[in-house]
């Protein structure tokens, strides 16, 4: 039987017959959403500018390689970003006497914090917060940090959390699917949400014929990946090497991520032939896992070597390979985004008389 994410891509009779339920998702949520916008829920709003960086196409569409991306890139422009992330998938353990809202930290277990959260501290040295309520973490950047911005790591739907600058990411090749509301289809909310916000941002690094002249607002722009170096999961393996060395070679492909098939593509297009190895988002690995017949290489995620680091694996038996994936987006992106901080900077002044 085929998973109900097979269907969402096209109107089917899968989808016919569940599109009565995506209707009431649709209304349910226009009406969540209506209501903290006229305050019949209470909603908070920080003392620091809020980007929030989501989708409305349900997993995996590029979100944290662009955080990483414009975390670094405020850094860059003078600012002291801080990060807030639900931390889907981390420990929820009273006895662990780590209550949320968690600060990320390298000197922990990573199943505390969970995996993207790890992954943008890691590349951006920003403090990073996680907990299911968003606002919690929010409230612990300004009470305990010196940043004057805040990103949220998802969170487009976390109406509670008001927020100055909204930014939507699209998976180019997949865009909105069959256009309807779960279950039906893959979207959280409906395509008329994204008439609301700031900016789109198109991942084309899966799909390179994505035809930019279709969408040409000044609010768009296009992300692709730069890949180019293998780095070792462990200090005992050689120095990083360039991914066209494994050109025509075979390796194991492990991929714990909302599309694992994203991954196993990209290395395909660099001509590896590649025995493929899917896990479920946010696996949490054993070393079991990662024992295979063959003594090919592995390659996996950044976003998984921060899991298997800690793993008890034979590392003569097997290289073990993680690649970092880097975002690059037009500067005119940074640059309308600064300016529009600016302005919201200005506007703040002018309301308190300075």
């Amino acid at each position: 039987m085929q998973p109900i994410t097979h269907y969402w891509q096209t109107i089917n009779i899968v989808s016919i017959l569940l599109s009565p339920l995506s209707l009431i998702v649709c209304f349910l949520i226009y009406i969540r959403r209506w209501m903290y916008h006229f305050g019949l829920l209470r909603s908070y709003k920080a003392s620091i500018p809020i980007i929030v960086v989501g989708n409305i196409y349900i997993g995996g569409n590029g979100k944290t390689p662009f955080v990483i991306w414009l975390v670094n890139q405020l850094k860059s422009a003078g600012y002291k970003p801080g990060i807030v992330s639900r931390g889907y998938g981390a420990v929820n353990d009273d006895s662990l006497n780590m209550p949320f809202p968690r600060q990320v930290s390298l000197q922990q277990n990573h199943q505390l914090f969970s995996d993207e959260p790890l992954l943008i501290f890691q590349n951006t040295d920003c403090p990073v917060f996680i907990d299911p309520i968003r606002t919690r973490a929010v409230k612990k950047l300004e009470q305990t940090t010196d940043c004057d911005i805040i990103v949220s790591d998802d969170g487009l739907q976390h109406y509670a959390m008001q927020r100055d600058i909204e930014i939507n990411i699209s998976d180019a090749r997949r865009l909105y699917g069959n256009g309807l509301c779960l279950p039906a289809g893959p979207l959280r909310e409906g395509r008329q949400r994204l008439s609301s916000v700031d900016y789109h941002v198109f991942n084309i690094s899966q799909f390179k014929s994505f035809n930019k002249a279709d969408f040409d607002n000044e609010y768009e722009f296009f992300m692709d990946y730069s890949l180019n170096t293998l780095v070792p999961i462990f200090a005992s393996q050689s120095d990083t090497i360039k991914l066209e060395n494994f050109h025509g070679k075979t390796v194991h492909a492990v991929a714990g991520i909302g599309e694992p098939d994203n991954f196993f593509r990209l290395l395909k297009n660099y001509g590896l032939t590649i025995i493929e190895h899917p896990f479920a988002d946010h696996y949490q690995y054993q070393a079991d896992d990662l024992i295979f017949t063959e003594s090919y290489p592995i390659i996996m995620t950044e976003k998984d070597a921060v899991k298997c680091q800690s793993l008890a694996l034979n590392e003569n038996k097997n290289e073990y390979w993680f690649l970092p994936i880097q975002a690059r987006l037009d500067d005119g992106l940074i640059d309308s985004i600064i300016n529009k901080l600016n302005i919201l900077e200005a506007n703040k002044r002018n309301d308190n008389g300075q």
